[in-house]
């Protein structure tokens, strides 16, 4: 599916959310673990769609105003027949969590799960405010936009959070999306709120339920496939150690030698001896 920007919110420094208004042809587009929440509203002509969410497929004529929200961390999967035109709002976990908040839930406890075809009045009316808003807005009236977003975010929570599973682990969407996450950032001095925000949890949360799925905290975990990594670059041939410690995000070769001998017993400089 090949996207043309009408009109966008880029330019705009709206905090916790952005919106998109686009033409889509049809085709096949896919989200993969997102790190935001997503919101797509119809609003072009009635157009027959199909849609997967952590479901079956979903086949619906798509008309004005409906809309599918697809949470941070879900992959999702839509295929339109014709071409199309897009409402593609964003907001940040950050803002879930801060709105919810504020509204008196405790962010831990609930969960927005994915919905498909979505007819709400309320989020309706406030999905055209914003298209209108992005088309024909003030470019620094942030107040008012970012009003419509608290106001869109306030009723995804009022109407649709769920009692969150908080027991069990994390779901098998939030581990590929962190997996993946910690796995094309290695290098990275990444932080523990950082990783949380990937999957919409607070950092206390995030670390319970990490350690329920994997047995280990996140810390030790990601020292763990720190090593792994830098085994794979050391086993490619002749390496320089201080440029394999960087690159797998390690301080430096001394902290990638004591993290070596603590995970595996043996030093980089031995391995990379045997690969020779």
């Amino acid at each position: 599916m090949q996207f043309n920007v009408r009109a966008s919110s880029e330019s705009r420094a709206w905090i916790g959310f952005d919106a998109t208004l686009c033409d889509a042809s049809g085709g096949i587009a896919e989200v993969s673990h997102s790190p935001s929440y997503i919101i797509n509203m119809h609003v072009g002509t009635p157009v027959t769609a199909t849609c997967c969410c952590d479901g079956p497929v979903h086949r619906r004529l798509q008309t004005p105003g409906d809309m599918d929200l697809v949470p941070a961390g879900y992959r999702a999967i839509w295929e339109a027949h014709e071409p199309t035109t897009l409402l593609i709002i964003h907001i940040s976990p950050l803002s879930v969590r801060s709105t919810a908040e504020s509204m008196g839930i405790n962010p831990d406890t609930v969960t927005l799960t994915p919905q498909l075809q979505l007819r709400d009045p309320m989020l309706q009316h406030v999905g055209w405010a914003l298209k209108e808003e992005v088309e024909t807005g003030e470019p620094n009236d942030r107040i008012f936009a970012e009003s419509l977003g608290s106001a869109l975010t306030v009723q995804l929570l009022r109407g649709y959070a769920k009692p969150s599973m908080l027991r069990r682990g994390l779901t098998r969407r939030q581990w590929h999306a962190i997996s993946d996450f910690i796995n094309d950032n290695l290098a990275l001095n990444l932080s523990l709120s950082e990783l949380a925000a990937v999957v919409g949890l607070g950092t206390s949360t995030f670390k319970v339920l990490f350690k329920q799925s994997v047995g280990v905290p996140v810390h030790q975990y990601v020292i763990r496939r720190r090593v792994e990594f830098a085994t794979i670059l050391l086993s490619s041939g002749r390496v320089q150690l201080n440029d394999v410690a960087l690159k797998a995000g390690f301080v430096d070769q001394s902290h990638m030698t004591r993290c070596f001998r603590r995970v595996l017993g043996m030093t980089p400089a031995t391995i990379a001896r045997e690969c020779r």
